[in-house]
């Protein structure tokens, strides 16, 4: 803040140069009419809650420590491919998963069963997660969305 110095003051008081005007009723109620009507233009598809099937939650991702392994599905873990672990969706569903904080997106394979962390939706390969950023987090908050085959 920029200081004006007060005349009889022992010095400069901190006061604002300019005041800003207080918004008017009426522009109050043009910016809440811009807003009802951004959101009923919306479509309904865009809600994430609204997507038959989506689900958010946490996600958190594994690596190089499970290569080669064995995963539910048969087949051994590969931490470059886009595959993921998921407790209750059918091995072989293919899924989109966002990062709702940058809004960044995969599609990814469920190959595997987990995660076994109570607070957790998913676990994804180590290059999903370098994909939606979340590798130095080592968690995010995503959208999982079913697709269909």
């Amino acid at each position: 803040m920029q200081t004006v110095p007060h005349i009889g003051a022992g010095g400069a008081i901190p006061r604002p140069l300019f005041h800003a005007p207080h918004p008017s009723v009426g522009a109050l109620v043009g910016i809440l009419a811009t807003l009802a009507l951004a959101l009923l233009a919306s479509p309904a598809g865009a809600d994430p809650l609204t997507t038959p099937g989506a689900k958010i939650g946490q996600a958190s991702w594994y690596g190089r420590e499970f290569a080669q392994r064995r995963t539910a599905s048969g087949e051994r873990f590969d931490p470059q491919k886009f595959t993921c672990a998921h407790r209750t969706l059918p091995l072989g569903t293919k899924l989109r998963v966002t990062n709702m904080l940058n809004g960044r997106s995969v599609l990814v394979t469920i190959t595997d069963r987990g995660p076994f962390q109570r607070r957790r939706e998913i676990d994804l390969s180590w290059a999903a997660a370098r994909e939606l950023g979340m590798v130095q987090r080592g968690v995010a908050k995503v959208r999982i969305e079913p697709l269909d085959s």
